[in-house]
């Protein structure tokens, strides 16, 4: 997926938005699994409003600098839906913790108890925010329309993948002699 798959997706179908507005959007929903910059989204707005992927409008402010609105344009939702259509391959894994663990055992096997537990609670602390986002925004699934299941099963896979580490941490603290956690 490029940049330019990411803006779209999250451009297509909400309200028009600034550029601003368009990274904070990203980075509460795209964001937890798609990582951009604002300079990186400005950038990739300029050149996809050059391809005629989005459009823009000049809002006039008094006591702030003149701002950008952008939608997607025909082309824009007809590149996205190209691009949905084509098959996908896995990504593949980039994990610094993996890389360590092949070699983990060149250290005193606290370093990695002590990196495993606090990894550990990172992935704890975003599984307690991805829970509570189901409660709010998804309380009941059998009345969902279309495009919140989607959005939905982005959650849940964010759901089923921190309790896959949750539970690999568990795994490998059982293994190398320490407590799994409560």
């Amino acid at each position: 997926m490029a940049i330019t798959h990411a803006i779209l997706a999250s451009l297509v179908g909400d309200k028009p938005c600034s550029g601003y507005d368009l990274a904070k959007q990203f980075n509460s929903s795209l964001g937890f699994f798609w990582k951009a910059s604002h300079q990186q989204i400005y950038r990739e707005l300029a050149r996809m409003e050059k391809k005629g992927l989005v459009m823009s409008e000049v809002v006039q402010q008094e006591d702030r600098p003149h701002k950008k609105i952008y939608r997607v344009t025909d082309e824009g939702t007809q590149y996205l839906v190209e691009w949905i259509a084509l098959p996908t391959e896995p990504s593949p894994v980039k994990e610094d913790l993996l890389a360590k663990f092949h070699v983990g055992y060149h250290v005193p096997i606290h370093i990695i108890i002590d990196e495993i537990l606090r990894r550990r609670k990172i992935h704890e602390e975003k599984l307690k925010l991805y829970y509570e986002r189901e409660r709010e925004y998804f309380p009941d699934v059998a009345q969902m329309s279309m495009k919140a299941k989607f959005r939905y099963l982005n959650l849940r896979r964010g759901i089923t993948h921190e309790a896959s580490w949750i539970s690999w941490f568990d795994e490998a603290l059982a293994l190398l002699g320490g407590a799994a956690v409560e």
